[in-house]
């Protein structure tokens, strides 16, 4: 199905715009974008295995569920990134400015968490691991 595909390759480049965002010190996009690259990975999965379109949400977890993975590393990787799409964009949701929030660090362990979803998703699709 050409969703599948186009969500597919989108997730992979989110994931590589994480990746360069990480190195450039950008490190609250790059959460965004590691969050992005799960959602879209998960979507392309879902799309892939119901063969109907995915739930209109960002929860991560409820996507999981959905598909009946239950694997705790993916349950965990999920519910870290699940808030990240708002929290990287908004101040209201971050309390304060998201910029200040994400250092080196916790971007770098946003980004593991998003690669360990999208190679999951990868393997399941056929389309093997992200790095």
């Amino acid at each position: 199905m050409e969703e599948v595909r186009r969500l597919w390759l989108q997730a992979l480049e989110d994931l590589k715009t994480a990746e360069i965002l990480l190195k450039v010190g950008r490190y609250y996009a790059s959460v965004f974008f590691a969050q992005q690259a799960a959602e879209k990975a998960l979507k392309a999965l879902y799309i892939h295995l119901k063969r109907e379109l995915p739930p209109h949400t960002h929860n991560l977890l409820e996507l999981l569920r959905s598909l009946g993975v239950d694997r705790e590393d993916l349950v965990d990787a999920a519910a870290d990134l699940t808030p990240e799409y708002i929290v990287t964009r908004y101040p209201n949701a971050a309390g304060g400015v998201p910029a200040e929030l994400y250092n080196e660090r916790s971007a770098r362990e946003h980004l593991e968490k998003a690669r360990l979803i999208v190679d999951y998703c990868g393997e399941v699709l056929g389309g093997g691991r992200s790095g």
